[in-house]
């Protein structure tokens, strides 16, 4: 077998959507990595260094996960092959976006282009949950699913999973602001609590409805009155410095809402145009900058394309 090569982008993902806790997710237009798979004789998988910066990610391969995905799918297909993978992060490892996430869906992508997609998207969404395990924990597919399939994912059921991708409003913007530190979600997962009040369930229940049917209907006041989250943002925003004036901020500049993207510290915020998201931009930073001196804002629509082959 002669050597192989393919490039691809992976894009960044908003995780949770406020009540969506581990339910809802959707892509941005913001790249999370680039990655190179090169297919090799000699057996075995090998993650390479990063190119042109720091390493920013595991190169243990129980640990990193392109490694844990590609290794199941190989597996999977009783191929004892060469497999090495290139990453470059464009958004750093626990950022909120999605990008442990990146890794786990761009590495079994590429590796069935190279292989002549004997894998349906669907299929791979399964090693692609295997890869994010090793990051978080647990298995949860509100950052991978979207990473792979593009747009507004909703996750109904895990075993086996039973994804809907809702229709989404053309004109519905996403206003990311970043904080350059990182939270790790293994130990965000930790500091939720393990029981909810029936009144909660109930309250959580009717939001993340509410905001499915708000998508679906374009309704952009029904998305507002119900991104109110009682699981996550309570505790998570503890760890955010300034979480709630950046929120302030937010709302008051016009977002139809604004909670964490995953576990943070990344915040996002809902608008209807992007002269608007950029105006929620501006505000969301002005405060976040009080607090951490280094923040990336990112505005972008909802995107739909997944994975995509360069060059």
């Amino acid at each position: 077998m002669k050597s192989m090569s393919i490039k691809v982008s992976a894009f960044a993902t908003v995780s949770n959507v406020g009540p969506g806790f581990d339910i809802m997710g959707f892509a941005v237009d913001v790249e999370a990595e680039e990655m190179i798979v090169n297919l090799k004789e000699k057996p075995g998988i090998k993650i390479l260094k990063s190119l042109g910066n720091k390493n920013q990610y595991p190169l243990n391969l129980e640990k990193n996960t392109a490694a844990v995905a590609v290794k199941k799918m190989l597996s999977f297909l009783g191929l004892n092959i060469g497999v090495e993978v290139r990453i470059k992060k464009k958004i750093v490892p626990g950022s909120g976006l999605g990008s442990s996430a990146a890794s786990a869906v761009a590495a079994p992508f590429a590796l069935n282009e190279l292989l002549g997609r004997p894998f349906t998207k669907k299929d791979l969404l399964l090693f692609a949950l295997e890869g994010e395990a090793a990051a978080s924990g647990s298995f949860h597919a509100d950052n991978v699913a979207p990473c792979l399939f593009g747009g507004f994912v909703l996750i109904r059921e895990y075993n086996p999973p039973d994804l809907i991708n809702l229709p989404v409003p053309k004109n519905l913007y996403c206003t990311i602001i970043h904080p350059q530190f990182s939270i790790k979600t293994s130990e965000a997962r930790k500091i939720l609590r393990k029981e909810y009040s029936l009144k909660d369930v109930t309250v959580q229940s009717g939001n993340s409805s509410a905001l499915i049917a708000g998508i679906m209907k374009r309704d952009f006041e029904l998305v507002k009155r119900s991104m109110n989250d009682l699981i996550s943002e309570p505790a998570r925003s503890k760890l955010i410095p300034g979480f709630y004036e950046i929120k302030e901020a937010a709302l008051n500049a016009g977002a139809y809402g604004c909670t964490i993207s995953g576990s943070g510290p990344a915040i996002f915020a809902l608008s209807d145009s992007e002269r608007n998201a950029r105006i929620i931009g501006h505000a969301m930073k002005k405060v976040s900058d009080a607090y951490k001196r280094k923040n990336i804002v990112y505005v972008s629509k909802i995107n739909l394309s997944g994975p995509v082959v360069k060059g």
